[in-house]
């Protein structure tokens, strides 16, 4: 795939795929729980030049913010596979509205549009297919955490929208080395997958 030639005269959108503050700011539920992924919290200053790049050509820079609904007693809806992994995870946690479940600090500003999402996938039960078909994106590109889960999930559930897909190579991060290239290697098949310098660069 030409990465070049996708680019001429696409019609950009950026999806930074659940980098929020409690997921990789120093007082974040993750922080607290020790599941801080190093890697992950470099990512946001890694990709705010890439969104400013977008935005300077017209695209529409999207976030989805992984959320956990609380019931009628305030606490959070937690998926019990979730909760069994993340047992540190408790009321107030990623709550609709707070500061935990909004974008860090450093990508705020530049985000167009935040979706909430209750799963893996940026699409799942979002309204975020429908602005992007709005705002007229047929090119996404992907960033964010961790690879082989909301990005990839991310990723698949674009390309079955037929959108075409580029996935920054250095602005997603999982819980292992290995997981993550292997993520890549897999989204490769629907994607173009390079990295943020490379992408810049051919955006011009």
């Amino acid at each position: 795939m030409n990465l070049e030639m996708n680019l001429q005269g696409a019609r950009l959108g950026m999806v930074i795929v659940d980098l929020q503050n409690d997921f990789l700011a120093p007082d974040g539920a993750y922080a607290r729980g020790h599941t801080l992924s190093a890697e992950a919290v470099q990512l946001p200053a890694r990709m705010a030049p890439v969104a400013r790049a977008i935005k300077a050509r017209g695209g529409l820079v999207t976030a989805s913010l992984f959320t956990l609904w609380p019931d009628a007693h305030g606490e959070p809806m937690i998926s019990a596979h979730l909760k069994e992994r993340r047992p540190f995870l408790r009321k107030g946690d990623f709550a609709p509205g707070s500061r935990g479940q909004a974008n860090v600090d450093v990508l705020a500003p530049l985000v167009d549009v935040s979706v909430f999402k209750v799963a893996y996938s940026a699409f799942f039960n979002t309204q975020l297919d429908w602005v992007l078909k709005k705002a007229g994106v047929d090119t996404l590109v992907v960033c964010g955490i961790v690879t082989n889960g909301g990005v990839a999930s991310t990723v698949r559930d674009a390309h079955v929208r037929d959108y075409r897909v580029i996935v920054l190579s250095d602005g997603c991060a999982a819980f292992g080395e290995a997981a993550h290239q292997a993520a890549l290697a897999d989204m490769a098949s629907v994607a173009e997958v390079v990295d943020s310098a490379t992408f810049l660069k051919q955006l011009g």
